[in-house]
Formats: C-alpha cells, structure tokens, sequence
C-alpha cells in the first residue's frame, strides 16, 4: 500500500482530523516569501522588522514592509490546495484546521472552522489603545482616531504571544484528533512546532523539505502542498 493511500485509509476511518498549515500551503499561491519579495528586503532582516521594537522606533520601516505584504496577498488567491481542504471540511473529512499564514485563503477558500494562529494581515488595531482601525487608515499611515497611537495589522510580530483563544482551540483539537496532518511548514516556529506533538492520533507531514527533527510523524509525504492534496484527494474520491 502506497502512503498516499495509506492516509486516505486514515482519513476514511477517522472521527475527527485536524489539519495544520504554514507557510508552505500558500507559495503555490504566488505568495512570496517576505525575504525575497524584493533585493530590498533580502538586505533587510524581517526580524528586525516585524517586530515591536521597529513599531516603536521606526515606523516608517515597520509601515513600508507591511504595505508592501498587503499589496501582495491583494495579487494572490488560494490554489486548488485550499479549495481542497474547504471541500474536506463540507463532506466531513476534515473537523478542523489551524493555520500559521495571516494571509486569510483558507477562509476565503470556504473553511469555516479555522484558527489563525498568527492573526489576520487584513484587519488592523491600534497598538496603543487596541481599538479597531480601517484597512485605508493603516495604509494611509494615519494615527488612531481615539488616541493618536500608531496603528498595526492584527498579526502575531516576533516576540509576542500567539492569540489565546485561537491557541487553545488549536491544542484542543489536536489533542483530541485521530489524524493530524502538518502542510507546509518547516516545524522551526515555537510554540506551534510542539502541536503535532500533542495528540494520539496518527500524525501526517507534508512538505517540500523535510525537517530532519520531523522523525515522530506516522507517515511523510515529500512534496509540494497542492500537488500532495491532489494526489490525496483523487484516491478519495475513488474510495468514497
């Protein structure tokens, strides 16, 4: 029996699977990776840019990096991947998903139940006060209306906590999964790299490249995200 139809055995048998993404799900979108998006950036760190110490110091940079992502995603739309995984969920294969990408396509491609780990890129606050903020004030680089503080998008930058409430929706399905199946991520980012860690279930990685510390998963698939998804989804469709 070849792997992919060993998952699909284990999605057919499974009560509840939880899928979890990164950054890897959304490149076949034409989603750059941010360090090369342009010769700019690559001579600039986005740790040091992402970050709430450049939010503070040096707004200008910290605005210009996140208008440019913005500008980018606007260019992309999820790929036949995502649509997959949307198609998983309304036929009941897949319960739930969690997500590191802020870049919203796996609710735009129709999943309902989705946790954004890292946030939304396309809803912004006030760092100060925490109030909501419209998308054309951030990019307009005006200040909030309320208390004149610099306005963000809603993602996770680095050194902050993960969302709470998306956190432990996350670890709560995966605890109690059957199947875990890990897309696109290279298992590097703390804390999500220790969820597949946390359940019972069987424990599927897909990537293009394989971390070397990724020895715990019950079956590897090597390869890109949608091109595994389809592969995936045709034996299902033939065994359903």
């Amino acid at each position: 029996m070849s792997k992919i139809e060993t998952v699909v055995d284990w999605l057919l048998s499974s009560n509840k699977t939880v899928v979890l993404t990164g950054a890897g799900m959304s490149t076949e979108s034409g989603v750059p990776d941010f360090r090369s998006a342009s010769g700019w950036w690559t001579k600039t760190d986005p740790q040091k840019v992402a970050t709430v110490d450049a939010l503070k110091t040096d707004y200008p940079l910290f605005h210009e990096f996140y208008s440019m992502r913005i500008q980018l995603l606007e260019k992309c739309a999820p790929h036949k991947g995502h649509y997959i995984l949307a198609d998983w969920e309304k036929k009941g294969f897949l319960h739930h998903l969690a997500t590191q990408n802020v870049d919203g396509f796996h609710l735009q491609a129709g999943n309902k139940n989705v946790d954004e780990l890292h946030g939304s890129i396309y809803t912004f606050r006030c760092h100060s006060c925490g109030r909501s903020a419209a998308k054309e004030a951030f990019l307009a680089m005006e200040s909030c209306a309320y208390c004149n503080g610099r306005l963000r998008p809603n993602v996770v930058l680095f050194g902050e906590m993960l969302p709470e409430k998306a956190w432990m929706s996350a670890l709560s399905n995966i605890q109690r999964a059957d199947v875990v199946i890990v897309i696109g991520t290279s298992l590097e980012v703390y804390p999500v790299n220790q969820l597949p860690m946390m359940t019972k279930g069987k424990k599927v990685y897909i990537n293009k490249e394989i971390a070397s510390h990724a020895t715990y998963f019950d079956c590897i698939l090597e390869g890109k995200a949608k091109e595994v998804l389809l592969e995936i989804n045709e034996q299902l469709e033939k065994r359903r």
